[in-house]
């Protein structure tokens, strides 16, 4: 029964939240976003033009760090953190498709029989520890984002001080593997591991991928190769997120899009929570056909 979990496998930033997870670090300490992202990019710009190599998606961790120790977001903790992923403003209709969607098979027999369930995943470049601190996490199975320890400053208070894990959009994909795999599920094993595909505890087939541009194509190429599903979500109104959506669609990256809205009756909605009861029936019949196909005529008396 391994095999019959439903994974859907969501970005963040842009994807459930509308806009980014450090919006509301920025509003508590008074700070103009646009200003501290160029900020960001001049620093990373300067060692890039020495010829020092830089990850993009990640290096602003260290420029967050620089920041919790010079006034500029001064005490920034991981429990501070987590109170700002209370402040996050989600997309209408998250977190309820993630509630609905998580029990759909819950209480019918006809699924639940064969152990087929729903488990949400995010996939991060942000700060797991906001996502953790949302109002998310009773519906999320795992998370997979940046991670920051603490070192105590002058006064002995925790402060973020270094950087012990990184998801940038191209380590997406071994997040990825590791829900394949069944890392922090399972004890004992390793995204190295020589696993039978049809061993390992989520199967590529059953997973849902669910993301909002570019940005994720590393991802979406995993999923969708290894027979995915991928969706992209686009903010309404915004004309250049759509088309580059929309050229993702006609390059074979994604199998659909839509607007960043997952109330009940919207696009969204409907094919998300569509996909997933098409993977729970696929699951139930191939279940079904090795129940028959194993089973002899049973015994009867001779005429």
């Amino acid at each position: 029964m391994l095999a019959n979990i439903i994974a859907v496998i969501w970005d963040c930033d842009k994807t459930l939240i509308d806009g980014y997870m450090q919006d509301p670090i920025f509003r508590r300490f008074n700070i103009d976003a646009r200003d501290f992202w160029k900020k960001v990019d001049a620093v990373r710009n300067e060692y890039e033009s020495k010829g020092i190599r830089v990850n993009r998606d990640t290096y602003y961790l260290n420029y967050f760090i620089k920041c919790a120790h010079d006034g500029t977001f001064p005490k920034l903790s991981n429990a501070m953190l987590r109170e700002f992923g209370k402040e996050q403003k989600f997309y209408n209709g998250i977190p309820e498709i993630l509630k609905k969607t998580k029990n759909m098979f819950e209480d019918d027999k006809s699924y639940s029989e064969y152990g087929i369930q729903v488990e949400h995943y995010i996939v991060s470049t942000g700060f797991a520890e906001v996502i953790r601190g949302s109002i998310l996490m009773p519906y999320v199975d795992g998370v997979w984002g940046c991670e920051l320890i603490e070192a105590p400053d002058r006064d002995g208070d925790p402060v973020i001080s270094e950087i012990v894990y990184t998801i940038d959009n191209t380590t997406k994909t071994r997040a990825i593997f590791e829900i394949n795999k069944g890392i922090g599920k399972i004890d004992g094993i390793s995204v190295n591991d020589k696993i039978p595909r049809d061993m390992r505890r989520v199967q590529f087939e059953n997973m849902i991928y669910i993301a909002d541009g570019p940005s994720d194509i590393p991802a979406f190429s995993v999923v969708k190769q290894n027979g995915g599903a991928t969706f992209a979500i686009y903010p309404r109104g915004d004309m250049q997120a759509m088309q580059q959506v929309e050229q993702m669609r006609a390059d074979g990256r994604v199998d659909m899009y839509a607007e960043a809205d997952y109330s009940e009756n919207t696009t969204a909605y409907m094919w998300i929570t569509s996909k997933i009861q098409q993977i729970a029936d696929r699951i139930r019949n191939r279940e079904k056909e090795k129940i028959l196909s194993s089973a002899s005529e049973a015994p009867h008396h001779l005429t």
